[in-house]
């Protein structure tokens, strides 16, 4: 599995992994402890898995945590994403670094997303499910959402959205996040 850094998020990494392909389908290990300790990180911190699945176009996010935040492993394990890091950690050289991926079914790759930033993402396909691993119980009171086309971001959604929840249409901008947070 090859692990890379994040240049535009520090503390971010890309892990991708080497898929098997045969004429049954494919194979692939998607975490690897060894992989993520050899990044710095504790495989042992992660204590919550989830999944969801989006139809073409909807866009999820841009979410994060309050308080101390929440780290997080991301893939799509089926279809494609259009995934979105923005880094919000005043105390961070990449502050208000933007990074971007197409994650898919195909590769596999994973993206650590440290606690402190902001994530969101858009499905490509008719059909894309992402996977979630998560360094703390999620608790709803310290959800924060971003909206997703603030123009101080400016993130270059490739599809007009298809569908949102309610609470990502109506999310505040990034400066009166930022205002009420403290960052």
């Amino acid at each position: 599995m090859k692990v890379s850094e994040v240049p535009a998020v520090a503390g971010a990494f890309l892990f991708e992994p080497t898929p098997y392909a045969d004429e049954r389908g494919f194979f692939c290990r998607t975490f690897d402890a060894d992989a993520v300790r050899s990044a710095g990180l504790d495989p042992d911190a992660f204590v919550q898995d989830s999944v969801s699945r989006s139809v073409r176009g909807v866009l999820r996010g841009l979410h994060l945590r309050s308080g101390s935040g929440e780290a997080k492993l991301v893939r799509c394990s089926y279809g494609r994403i259009f995934d979105v890091v923005v880094d919000l950690r005043p105390d961070s050289p990449t502050y208000l670094g933007r990074a971007f991926f197409e994650l898919s079914g195909e590769t596999q790759a994973t993206v650590y997303i440290p606690a402190g930033c902001a994530h969101g993402f858009q499905a490509l396909t008719e059909t894309a499910d992402t996977s979630y691993r998560i360094d703390r119980p999620h608790d709803p009171a310290e959800d924060v959402t971003i909206a997703f086309d603030d123009p101080e971001l400016a993130i270059p959604w490739p599809l007009p959205p298809a569908s949102m929840s309610q609470r990502d249409r109506e999310a505040p901008s990034l400066a009166k996040v930022l205002r009420k947070t403290g960052s």
